[in-house]
């Protein structure tokens, strides 16, 4: 018989060896579907893990992994805050959009001003537009005892429908033709938030880094991260050492919905560079597998993000050369958090392998 037999405690080899592995089965399984799909599943994946960083126009795709990788390692790192202290917050993607719609909206009111303080206000509402968006769920699981899993889910299909609406209405383009979409905000210095388009730099990468440092301060040199830590490992213990659970789902949803927020802002002002109908891509769900992916933790965060975004790049490059279908790069990356529970179940337990007791 095969069972699984609790740990004393948890496994620290396992817990650190559980992101290679799932990175590992990822290949090897995600290699079968290729295959499966009459493609080189050797091809395949040295297409999506070598190429990006060595191959022939590596030149080209390197900065591109900074413009993939920081939206993910800015939300995630915000996610991760909650999901340590067992506060789930799963519309990212949501409170991403919207930090998009009111950073830009501030923009394109000053449009076409020029002036140092345009930037920074559109940064400010983006970071306070995703924080209100991340309130609706925390306001009504303070109050009211609600789901912030299916509120802040639910949200997320507000959000797609208000950027549809302000795409075609709102902050349409009135030189465009009539085509959805606003006007290009790097079309003046004032919105646009790249620092050396070439190398990839903008804002947004200067605050992924800045929110990492953050994150790790918070988490092992600040009393609220002892608070958070202790809350998603010991609820009861953390009640009698006078945490306020109220305070800390506020703080805990509030910060991730501001970080993503953030991420919005520099998307629809660098790489994006305009609000339209198809502006989200699901960094806020994939994010939820970088948060994982990296253990939580503020420095695996970033790894992960750079593991991410390397297959977004190297899944582009597969689809152009090899004519993968766009489902199966989606199907492959979903794979990483699919082993990624997997192996992380021997984190605390351990199979035990025994013969059936006869009657």
């Amino acid at each position: 018989m095969i069972r699984l037999e609790k740990r004393p405690q948890p496994s620290r080899v396992w817990r650190l060896a559980t992101p290679l592995l799932a990175v590992l089965a990822t290949m090897i399984a995600g290699g079968l579907l290729f295959a499966v799909l009459g493609k080189n599943p050797v091809e395949a994946i040295r297409t999506i893990f070598w190429d990006p960083l060595f191959g022939e126009f590596a030149f080209y795709y390197r900065p591109q992994l900074l413009v993939k990788g920081a939206p993910l390692v800015l939300i995630a790192i915000g996610l991760s805050l909650g999901f340590r202290a067992g506060i789930w917050n799963i519309g990212a993607e949501g409170q991403y959009i919207i930090g998009a719609l009111t950073g830009a909206g501030v923009g394109l009111a000053f449009y076409p001003l020029d002036a140092w303080f345009v930037f920074p206000l559109m940064v400010i509402a983006g970071a306070l537009g995703g924080w209100a968006w991340a309130m609706i769920p925390a306001v009504l699981k303070v109050r009211f005892g609600t789901n912030e899993i299916l509120v802040s889910l639910m949200l997320v299909y507000v959000a797609e429908q208000l950027l549809a609406s302000m795409s075609l209405g709102l902050l349409r383009n009135p030189e465009g033709m009539g085509f959805p979409g606003s006007r290009n905000l790097n079309d003046y210095a004032a919105g646009s938030s790249w620092i050396n388009q070439n190398a990839g730099l903008h804002w947004g990468v200067a605050a992924a880094l800045i929110a990492v440092i953050f994150a790790y301060v918070l988490l092992n040199r600040h009393m609220l991260g002892y608070h958070i830590r202790l809350t998603g490992e010991a609820p009861r213990a953390a009640r009698f050492a006078g945490v306020r659970p109220a305070r800390l789902i506020l703080f805990c949803l509030g910060t991730s919905g501001a970080l993503a927020g953030l991420a919005g802002l520099f998307e629809v002002s660098g790489p994006s560079g305009q609000v339209s109908i198809d502006f989200n891509v699901g960094y806020g769900f994939t994010a939820i597998i970088v948060a994982f992916l990296g253990r939580l933790h503020p420095v695996g965060i970033l790894l992960a993000g750079a593991l991410m975004a390397l297959t977004y790049i190297g899944g582009e490059i597969a689809q152009g050369n090899l004519g993968l279908p766009a489902a199966a790069i989606q199907v492959f990356q979903g794979m990483l958090l699919f082993f990624l529970l997997a192996f992380d179940l021997l984190t605390d337990y351990r199979v035990r392998v025994t013969r059936s007791e006869v009657a």
